[in-house]
């Protein structure tokens, strides 16, 4: 929920993300309640990746609103490693799904927090692709996530253990407030076919890249995933992937 004054910056730099960005919006309007406001609320601009911006909408009047709403919403074609916004220039600054798929992390979140004010919040969805548990079985998943993304990362100059690994950088940048939650994505909280299409679009997307930069073939890659997947259809069978959300404040005093 945003409140109704604050601003939003949607930055990436795929074309696709920003048009289908600016195509939901076109369609749908904010909705608030009077219970969401608070005396005194800032009116910074608040940074998000534009295809994760989630708004609660109402489908009557939408492009009326939205045409009101319009120039406090703005999706631009920036690079993470150098935002044009200027220090400070944002109470919220979020990062969902990316800082993993990137080299240098740290550069990253240092950027992310430049242009967030003093006392300001980050918020990071890092990736740990260490953090995916299946049932063992012939090929072991276990075996597969201990070895391809150690080799992946190295071969793409990524870390895709980069979960574990922000709390370090942000106690090394002296943040506060530091928490590290999960998003649980289970047998038990998800539907099996929902998950199992995940793993087959990572399947289907990956294996080839897996085959040229990792140890693991092509072949055996879509061996290790199709067992992931059985293991997630199996009905008796128990599979989860735990995704970390990372928040930290920045201190009032920039060190």
């Amino acid at each position: 929920m945003v409140f109704p004054r604050a601003s939003v910056l949607g930055v990436d730099v795929i074309d696709a993300h920003l048009e289908l960005a600016r195509t939901r919006y076109a369609r749908l309007t904010p909705s608030f309640h009077p219970s969401t406001r608070k005396r005194g609320a800032r009116r910074r601009p608040r940074l998000v990746p534009p295809h994760r911006v989630r708004l609660s909408l109402p489908r009557e009047s939408s492009r009326s609103r939205g045409a009101r709403r319009g120039p406090r919403l703005r999706f631009e074609h920036q690079s993470i490693f150098e935002l044009k916004e200027a220090d400070g220039s944002f109470d919220l600054t979020v990062c969902r799904h990316v800082i993993h798929s990137i080299p240098h992390p740290e550069r990253v979140i240092a950027e992310l927090a430049r242009v967030t004010r003093p006392g300001g919040y980050l918020h990071l969805i890092p990736e740990d692709y260490g953090m995916l548990h299946f049932q063992r079985g012939t090929p072991d998943p276990e075996d597969f996530w201990h070895r391809a993304p150690a080799s992946f990362g190295a071969a793409t100059e990524t870390d895709l253990f980069i979960g574990r690994n922000t709390f370090s950088i942000l106690a090394a940048m002296n943040l506060e407030q530091i928490t590290v939650d999960y998003i649980i994505v289970d047998t038990l909280r998800v539907p099996r076919e929902t998950f199992a299409a995940i793993i087959e679009a990572w399947r289907d997307g990956y294996a080839g890249a897996i085959g040229e930069l990792t140890p693991i073939t092509r072949e055996a890659a879509v061996a290790y995933f199709d067992q992931m997947i059985a293991n997630i259809r199996n009905p008796r069978g128990y599979a989860v992937w735990m995704v970390p959300v990372v928040s930290a404040r920045l201190p009032r005093q920039r060190v």
